[in-house]
């Protein structure tokens, strides 16, 4: 694709390109100044035609898993079944980042990603009924979704000017998580009028849609000094060494770890529907309990035009963090659903927040050769640190009892967070 220009006049989707003030409403309202450069507006389009169609297959295929063997232990098997892949790749996946041009690796990851939601389709349709393909198509979907991550968030720095860097995240999280609380409200919708393999369809043609989006992007093809690169196990390495090497970033992931560990509550979210909440029925209960964060993030994202105004970082970080822990904290100790409810919502705007940020600080940190690698560990924290707060908060919910572990792991994500920013000032002082 050719992407040279012959005049000298700066480009709309141009990284140099100065964006106009914001002023009034605008100020805190949702920054959508990315928006305006081309080049961001597709692969923004495509994030978020595919946040709501990977939602479709997300709840059909536990759904397909549940209806063939009618157990749930085979729906966690399920989960674990697609981590592995997704962690390998997603590490694999940022080197290749690195060493190719990240449109062509979306172009290829996303068309594997459509066909296999395709093949979903097939073995619906033809009634195969087969948990061990189920579980194979799903580890390979992952695998797919491990090489494109990377590739997608390190692309958002080429696209658009450092300054406008929160509220590319913000925009790109915000569709995400609307995609989370619209896609499972839309399949739940479509189940009983289309059935259930047409999800899975309806998943691969609106990947077809993603899959032009990002064919209509420019060529991003490694800078001048890293063509030469490969996509081996040393160069894994050499982005771990990179992260010990810069503490800023470190911390960035260590942040995420502290608030999603000992701080993700969902795992308890079933009990304290049965038992706390129960007068309030339990169904509603647990479908409030698990709309809440996603629906608070949501919120976040539409006030993201003040996280363009905020030039210190690694505080909006920490500030973050610390407002999850105690929202956590407060729904923990909440005998009421709608107060839980509204912690809950506070802590996913917190979690929104902290997101836009430490993204902020991976792409803006970290120099262009490693930001596919920084992203491809960033997408291993991101999808391994809920689930082992799954496990953390299973077995300390059965201990303790529910509330007193997730109060407990808001105290400790406070705590932990605030000997972290005070042991290490290099989060503290970054700022662009």
């Amino acid at each position: 694709m050719d992407t040279s220009e012959s005049s000298t006049e700066p480009r709309p989707d141009d990284p140099a390109s100065p964006a106009p003030a914001r002023r009034g409403r605008r100020r805190w309202a949702m920054d959508t100044r990315p928006l305006r450069r081309p080049a961001y507006r597709r692969l923004w389009a495509s994030t978020a035609v595919t946040a709501v169609g990977s939602q479709l297959t997300a709840v059909a295929v536990p759904k397909q898993i549940y209806d063939i063997t009618g157990s749930s232990a085979w729906v966690g098997a399920a989960s674990l079944a697609g981590l592995l892949p997704l962690i390998v790749f997603a590490l694999w996946g940022g080197a290749v980042a690195d060493s190719v041009d990240r449109r062509t690796l979306l172009l290829i990851t996303n068309t594997g990603i459509a066909v296999t939601s395709l093949l979903f389709w097939v073995q619906a349709v033809t009634g195969l009924e087969s948990v061990a393909v189920l579980m194979a198509l799903l580890a390979l979907q992952q695998a797919f979704w491990g090489l494109n991550a990377p590739a997608r968030s390190a692309s958002i720095a080429r696209l658009v000017p450092e300054d406008e860097l929160p509220a590319a995240n913000a925009l790109g999280s915000t569709v995400m998580q609307t995609g989370q609380v619209a896609g499972p409200l839309l399949a739940g919708a479509l189940i009983p009028v289309v059935g259930l393999p047409e999800l899975y369809l309806v998943d691969a043609l609106a990947l077809c849609v993603t899959v032009w989006a990002v064919y209509r992007l420019p060529a991003l093809p490694p800078l001048t000094a890293t063509v030469a690169r490969r996509a081996g196990l040393r160069e894994i390495a050499e982005g771990f060494r990179y992260i010990s090497g810069h503490t800023v970033l470190l911390l960035s992931f260590l942040a995420d770890i502290v608030a999603m560990v000992l701080g993700m509550p969902r795992a308890l979210f079933p009990q304290l529907a049965s038992e706390t909440f129960a007068p309030y029925g339990e169904g509603f209960a647990l479908g409030l309990l698990f709309a809440a964060i996603p629906v608070g993030a949501v919120v976040g994202g539409l006030f993201s035009g003040t996280y363009s105004r905020a030039r210190r970082h690694g505080w909006m970080v920490i500030g973050s963090v610390v407002v999850w822990g105690a929202a956590v904290t407060g729904f923990g100790l909440s005998d009421s659903l709608w107060l839980a409810v509204a912690f809950l919502a506070v802590a996913g705007v917190a979690d929104m927040v902290s997101m836009v940020f430490r993204g902020a600080i991976l792409l803006s940190a970290a120099t262009d050769e490693m930001r596919g690698r920084m992203q491809g560990v960033f997408t291993v924290v991101v999808a391994g640190g809920p689930r082992l707060a799954d496990v953390l908060h299973g077995t300390a919910g059965s201990a303790f009892g529910p509330r007193a572990a997730v109060a407990g792991g808001g105290i400790l994500v406070v705590v932990v967070m605030l000997a972290l920013a005070a042991a290490v000032p290099a989060l503290r002082r970054h700022r662009v």
